[in-house]
């Protein structure tokens, strides 16, 4: 490796350990609060909806909609499919921030209300999976602004985060439509 090549390998990975080292310490710190806060068992909603879980799993739901476009159009903005156009980069900013807003009434709610479990399997990786997604999105949104990143840094994180985003849907709105049924 040329010292030209190893200097600038130094600097991005030192431009990605901040916000490497911010995400883990929000990862951590939601896991921690999770667990010891003490569960209030009052259900948070959003009006609309029958009760907390079906807003907790069509919100997700529709987060997990949303991350679809995120990739279709991140994987346009990459030149990986055929789209283009000025629309495609407003598109991929605003699907990305609706995906978000729609999952922080659920966070709000699994973390006030239930905390974080770790007596059942899919409720140990559901919230293992939650702490992480805000952890890996807060990566990411600090990791935008900075030049000089590896050219994989932003779609590695955004692949880890859509990831992330169907775990959580899995283990919680496709557990909730198959056990208790497609209700709102």
């Amino acid at each position: 490796m040329s010292h030209t090549h190893l200097t600038r390998h130094r600097s991005a990975v030192v431009l990605l350990l901040v916000p490497a080292l911010v995400g883990g310490a929000i990862s951590t710190a939601l896991g921690v609060y999770g667990e010891f806060h003490p569960p209030t068992r009052f259900g948070i909603s959003v009006a609309g909806f029958s009760g907390p879980l079906a807003m907790k799993a069509w919100l997700t739901t529709g987060a997990a909609l949303l991350a679809i476009v995120q990739v279709l159009t991140a994987m346009a903005m990459w030149g990986r499919l055929p789209l283009d156009g000025a629309w495609v980069a407003p598109v991929h900013r605003w699907s990305g921030r609706i995906a978000f807003l729609l999952t922080v009434p659920v966070a709000f709610h699994c973390l006030y209300a239930v905390g974080a479990r770790y007596d059942e399997p899919r409720v140990m990786i559901h919230s293992i999976l939650g702490c992480l997604f805000y952890g890996v999105f807060a990566t990411k949104m600090l990791s935008l602004p900075k030049r000089g990143l590896p050219g994989w840094t932003l779609p590695v994180l955004g692949g880890v985060l859509f990831t992330l985003l169907v775990g959580l849907w899995l283990t919680s709105s496709f557990w909730f439509f198959t056990t208790i049924g497609v209700v709102i």
